[in-house]
């Protein structure tokens, strides 16, 4: 190995150490993407995904499937019962990562994790997101009181009872304001149908 092919295998898994790798960062970084299959094929990477490596020893955080769906999916933002699990407003580990992408973007093709979509446009898809970082990865997910709103928009995609959990522990947990929480619902459309169970458990 010559001290170039090193300094360049050192700087893929310095970069791999700060999360899920994809081939586009490597022409970021100055790295020919072939690194990524050679590392690849002497164990050091694992392909997660077409494009996504990590470090294959890296260990797996219980929300590391939502740093490589937004590092696959950038315009994607996590929602649902995903981003009830971020704001631990839920005790179930769901089976799919929930992102919202706008009612014209294309249809994400990821292989894994699974990915359940749902579509929004104008304030319903732009009111309440905000960022954290998760295995490095900036993540870009709705605010606990969108994420109820949209429980209740989408409740024939996640039931109505999940609805009400997600309603009732926003409030008892007191994750955000009841205004903050009326602006999500009627951002969202959503405040005329949610407004007696708010009434009701306010």
């Amino acid at each position: 190995m010559t001290p170039a092919t090193s300094t360049k295998t050192v700087m893929l898994l310095r970069l791999a150490r700060k999360g899920p790798v994809r081939a586009r960062d490597m022409d970021d970084a100055g790295i020919p993407r072939a690194y990524l299959k050679r590392l690849r094929d002497r164990g050091l990477l694992e392909q997660v995904d077409r494009g996504l490596y990590r470090l294959a020893d890296a260990p797996m955080t219980e929300m590391g499937s939502l740093a490589e769906v937004s590092k696959r999916v950038p315009h994607a933002v996590i929602c649902l019962l995903s981003a009830l699990q971020v704001h631990g407003m839920t005790t179930e580990a769901p089976n799919a990562v929930w992102v919202l992408i706008d009612r014209h973007a294309r249809l994400p093709r990821v292989a894994s994790p699974r990915l359940e979509v749902v579509r929004a446009s104008g304030a319903a898809k732009t009111h309440g997101v905000e960022t954290r970082i998760i295995d490095s990865v900036t993540v870009v997910l709705t605010t606990p009181a969108k994420t109820v709103a949209d429980c209740f928009r989408f409740r024939r995609h996640v039931g109505l009872d999940v609805a009400l959990a997600a309603l009732k522990d926003y409030l008892r947990q007191r994750k955000g304001s009841i205004d903050t929480l009326v602006e999500a619902a009627r951002a969202d459309r959503i405040y005329a149908f949610m407004r007696p169970y708010l009434e009701a458990l306010a």
